[in-house]
């Protein structure tokens, strides 16, 4: 059975619309977006996430800002302006200033050019994403053996934080395809919920057999034989394989070492940041207090608690197996760096 269409991300008459993440599982909206503060908003909110999506959705919003200074009447600085805050909307997941930077090369050449580099950017990030799906299947088969997999994921990585299927749950996807996914375990990852709200929502429309899992219980799980890998995706790669993801992807890392299984990060070229040899450069991204400390508008913690609430954090290379990208696998185990 073919798998639903699942479309976070799309330029339609000339606007940036972005299924609106926030709702999820419980309504489908689609929002429409033509000034680039609402763009902002959106990807510090969360109605579009996911490394690879908010790197697309600000490509697109480069457009926007163009737009938006010609109806404004503003001068080429108070245009550049609005594609700074664009850029800077979350500074962690290094697809966003990549894709935005990009597509600034072309402002000069006019609007039309960027809106085509920015649609060859979600092309390409399409085509990497099916790619990383064929040889993160590939590489998991080669060393596990072709069997019916038990897999564990971290947050959400499919089809709603790409073009594509997915980066991690692109390749469990392309495994299930093929006909070897027993079951998945979906951490439900705290505290914005990525796993149990959007990874069950694109399991279930893909119909692949899952269960929700607190983030507490993966390394139970690991640990007590009941998963055979592990896959997460990622919001920045340094040099040596260190890699930022959602906050939680290093409990699992050092579990799957501990049990001798499979640590697989799943990520466009993209991602990959050169410029940073280890994770210790990686800015992590705070978030706000109130996403812990209220639930639903209201409070679950006493007034006044002090809060610790980072977005992510760097799981060092020394426990990842390997990387995945639309270009191979590479090896980090055994000393490989990109």
């Amino acid at each position: 059975m073919p798998e639903p269409a699942i479309h976070a991300v799309r330029w339609i008459d000339e606007k940036l619309v972005l299924l609106d993440q926030t709702l999820l599982p419980h309504e489908e909206v689609f929002r429409s977006y033509s000034d680039v503060g609402a763009i902002v908003d959106a990807i510090q909110r969360l109605v579009v996430r996911g490394a690879p999506a908010i790197g697309v959705s600000g490509a697109f919003g480069v457009v926007v800002a163009m737009d938006e200074a010609e109806r404004r009447g503003l001068d080429p600085a108070g245009r550049e302006a609005l594609i700074d805050s664009v850029r800077d909307a979350r500074p962690t997941a290094v697809n966003l200033a990549w894709a935005v930077e990009r597509v600034r090369k072309c402002v000069p050449q006019g609007r039309e050019s960027v809106l085509r580099e920015a649609l060859n950017i979600a092309g390409e990030d399409r085509a990497s994403s099916e790619k990383m799906s064929r040889i993160g299947a590939d590489w998991l088969l080669e060393r596990l053996g072709k069997k019916r997999l038990t897999l564990l994921t971290h947050c959400n990585t499919g089809a709603l934080v790409t073009t594509g299927p997915g980066t991690a749950l692109g390749v469990v996807k392309e495994l299930s395809a093929r006909g070897f996914v027993e079951e998945v375990f979906a951490d439900e990852t705290r505290p914005l919920l990525q796993g149990s709200r959007l990874t069950a929502w694109e399991l279930a429309k893909s119909g692949i057999p899952y269960r929700i899992l607190a983030d507490g219980a993966a390394a139970l799980a690991i640990l007590g034989g009941k998963i055979d890998a592990a896959l997460i995706g990622a919001d920045r790669i340094a040099r040596n394989g260190d890699t930022a993801n959602k906050i939680g992807s290093l409990g699992v890392a050092l579990a799957c070492r501990e049990a001798g299984i499979p640590f697989l990060v799943v990520a466009p070229e993209s991602t990959v940041d050169r410029s940073k040899q280890t994770g210790a450069e990686i800015h992590i991204e705070m978030r706000a207090d109130e996403e812990l400390s209220f639930f639903r508008g209201l409070p679950v913690a006493p007034p006044g608690s002090r809060v610790f609430n980072p977005a992510f954090d760097v799981t060092p290379a020394r426990f990842v197996t390997a990387v995945v990208t639309e270009n191979k696998a590479y090896e980090i185990s055994k000393g490989e760096t990109l």
